[in-house]
């Protein structure tokens, strides 16, 4: 499973980077949503490529699709909403102050979600090391934030 921690730095390092792209192509096109809808082209391209060369490609029936609760189709929105976060934020507060409230921020929701197995996930306490981890990582970025 070592190999799955590495997937995640490098989707760390991607989110950093994607956050410095994407607010060059807004500064370039002088548009958001242009150069969001550019985004969004791109990634279904590469979902799309990825997929057919993989081999792992196929559309659910729609059975399937109606089998999922509301809430999972959400995420393409809630993704839209990071990406004009990068459009919008990125470029003005800077990397590092908008990366470490996009991760702070993720963590302290991802706490709660774990601990009342919220969206699927399965059920984790939020015990005092979690609650402190989250406590830190909001004062770290605070310090980021105001240098």
């Amino acid at each position: 499973m070592w190999y799955l921690y590495g997937l995640a730095v490098l989707a760390g390092i991607g989110n950093a980077v994607q956050s410095g792209t994407n607010a060059t192509l807004v500064k370039t096109l002088a548009q958001p949503f242009a150069a969001g809808l550019a985004v969004a082209c791109v990634t279904g391209t590469t979902f799309l490529a990825v997929g057919l060369v993989s081999g792992r490609l196929s559309l659910p029936s729609a059975e399937q699709a109606l089998q999922a609760p509301w809430w999972a189709w959400i995420g393409g929105a809630l993704g839209a909403v990071v990406v004009l976060s990068q459009l919008f934020v990125a470029r003005q507060i800077g990397a590092a102050p908008y990366l470490g409230i996009l991760v702070t921020a993720g963590v302290a929701t991802s706490i709660l979600l774990d601990h009342f197995g919220w969206v699927g996930f399965e059920p984790h306490p939020a015990g005092l090391w979690r609650i402190l981890g989250a406590v830190l990582m909001v004062a770290g970025v605070t310090l980021v934030a105001v240098t």
